[in-house]
């Protein structure tokens, strides 16, 4: 799967964003609708980490699904 994919079907994969980084709220998710790039800055905020290690956390769970 790729992100295009991902973005286009954004309302069906919020909640397994979700499921995957508990501490996103629904605001958040709204936020990022499906911006890769939105989804990592709220990661990065939300988490504390570093770009690149969520960079490599979204590829991963990419990879997933």
């Amino acid at each position: 799967m790729n992100w295009n994919q991902i973005e286009g079907n954004w309302e069906q994969f919020k909640g397994k964003v979700q499921q995957n980084w508990g501490k996103l709220t629904n605001d958040d998710l709204d936020v990022v609708r499906g911006n890769r790039k939105e989804l990592a800055g709220k990661l990065q905020e939300r988490y504390g980490k570093a770009q690149e290690e969520t960079e490599r956390e979204i590829d991963e769970w990419l990879a997933k699904h």
